[in-house]
This record gives structure tokens, C-alpha cells and sequence, in this order.
């Protein structure tokens, strides 16, 4: 079993939660998304200030074998391109 671990910036987390619910994950706990051999513990982090701008960070904390952590993060990658606006 592998852990891969991403901080992720601009996107909340309800938000990515609901994207990982969308790839055929099961909320089990407030925070905490199971998917078939996959499961993600999500963590929000302080937010991050840039000059004047807060951008909010979460943690993805990712535990599977190698190859399905791989094509999740392929599957959600294309979910979190987000236009500037």
C-alpha cells in the first residue's frame, strides 16, 4: 500500500470532496472519502497570504496501491483546472 500526500491551493474543501465522491468515493467520516481500493483523508491547512490575497490549502492525504493512487490522481487532476476569474 502506497501514501502519497498533495497540498492543494484555491480549491476548498468541500469542493474536492465532492469531486472525489463524483470519482466513486463514499464519505465515511467528515473529512474522509473511500473509493474502490482508494481511500483519501482530506485536511484543511491555514490559509496561505500572498501579498493581500488568503488562499485557502487543503491537504490530500491518498493510501492505496501504487497504480489506483495513480489513476485517481489522473481521474481528479482535470477537476481541479479552475480558470482565474
Amino acid at each position: 500500500m502506497a501514501v502519497v500526500t498533495r497540498d492543494i491551493r484555491g480549491i476548498p474543501l468541500w469542493l474536492l470532496r465532492d469531486y472525489l465522491v463524483d470519482l466513486d468515493g463514499t464519505l465515511a467520516a467528515d473529512n474522509l472519502v473511500v473509493g474502490p481500493g482508494w481511500r483519501v483523508q482530506l485536511t484543511r491547512l491555514a490559509d496561505v497570504q500572498i501579498g493581500s490575497l488568503r488562499v485557502g490549502e487543503v491537504r490530500l492525504e491518498m493510501s492505496g496501491a501504487p497504480e489506483v493512487i495513480a489513476a485517481l490522481e489522473r481521474a481528479l487532476w482535470p477537476k481541479l483546472l479552475r480558470g482565474g476569474g
